[in-house]
């Protein structure tokens, strides 16, 4: 049995403590909300984020944060990307050794361009982070709850580190894969939400099959060649966090992103979007930071600069979509010769 303590009760941080629980192990689910903390501990339920599901008997819950940092030597950061700084500099008072931290959420920072490793690198003391890594890939957590097949991969720097995590989660219904591209990991968990969000503009405009899945080859197409500018293995955008996550990201009603999306599509605002669906959108904050890191790297991302005028710039979704179709002609394999 191990300790192991998740920061974050949102419907991913809610299902990865289910799925530690049920391997036995010894966690703790931090939520930011008192009287969640008490419904986790009394009813075994966190209806808010996951309705219908009841809770492992062994999975504990508190809103009180040193005891949810000194409770285990793995810390999982189950919090949306904006907040990871302030979860981290919150941190700082109560670190008294080495631990292993896990993050979980799928973005990069504008302005800063900093992927959460690098976020979390930043923000951590070294003398008390043992490792950082990263576990992400096609999970719905919604799925996850009901212990249907579910397969993610863990990665980091230190393969032992990215091993001990595998442990803690592989089970029977949840199959857990190691890697050591921390960077194509990241970054293809990150902008399939990009595109995701056209993915589901697409449906909302009413554009049908031919139009996804040339949506999601070509958004394939340009998350990896800016993965690849960055240092990252092209072979891994072909794996569960690039190929497999884009996927069902792009076709899941469980999908916030392409939820999003699709209501963009049917002509509501950005605004009316975002009051609308009661969680973070991931999707729109990275939109910005891709475009940006898109610039940075002089890389060619048309769905995402079709995207970026659609969110910040007020043009319609189908003028975007016309301004994609009527791009330069070229040879479909351009892209990937380089690689």
């Amino acid at each position: 049995m191990e300790k192991v303590t998740v920061l974050g009760a949102g419907s991913w941080g809610t299902a990865l403590a289910m799925v530690l629980a049920h391997n036995n192990n010894d966690c703790l689910l931090w939520s930011h909300r008192e009287d969640q903390a008490r419904e986790i501990n009394d009813h075994h339920t966190n209806k808010k984020y996951l309705p219908n599901t009841l809770l492992p008997s062994n999975l504990k819950a508190t809103s009180h944060f040193e005891e949810a940092i000194h409770h285990a030597s793995t810390i999982i950061i189950a919090v949306p990307t904006k907040a990871i700084r302030e979860v981290c500099r919150d941190m700082k008072t109560f670190l008294m050794e080495k631990k292993l931290f896990v993050h979980v959420s799928k973005g990069i920072e504008p302005d800063s361009l900093k992927r959460i490793s690098e976020m979390l690198e930043e923000e951590l003391p070294a003398d008390f982070t043992d490792a950082i890594v990263v576990l992400s890939g096609p999970s719905h957590a919604e799925e996850v709850v009901l212990q249907h097949p579910t397969t993610v991969t863990v990665a980091s720097e230190k393969m032992e580190a990215a091993e001990k995590v595998q442990d803690l989660f592989m089970n029977n219904s949840f199959r857990v894969y190691t890697n050591d591209d921390v960077v194509g990991v990241e970054i293809g968990g990150a902008l399939k939400n990009v595109i995701a969000l056209a993915a589901g503009i697409v449906d909302g405009l009413g554009y049908g099959d031919n139009a996804k899945a040339a949506l999601i080859t070509r958004g394939l197409a340009e998350i990896t060649r800016l993965g690849i500018s960055l240092g990252a293995d092209a072979y891994t955008f072909s794996g569960l966090t690039g190929m497999g996550d884009l996927i069902v990201t792009c076709t899941s009603v469980h999908s916030r992103n392409w939820r999003a999306g699709n209501m963009l599509g049917k002509g509501a605002s950005l605004q009316t979007v975002l009051d609308e669906m009661g969680m973070v959108v991931e999707g729109v904050r990275t939109t910005k930071a891709a475009y940006q890191l898109a610039k940075e790297q002089q890389v060619d991302m048309p769905i995402t600069e079709a995207l970026y005028s659609v969110l910040f710039e007020g043009i319609h979704p189908k003028e975007a979509v016309d301004i994609l179709m009527h791009r330069t002609k070229k040879h479909e394999l351009d892209d990937y010769k380089s690689f």
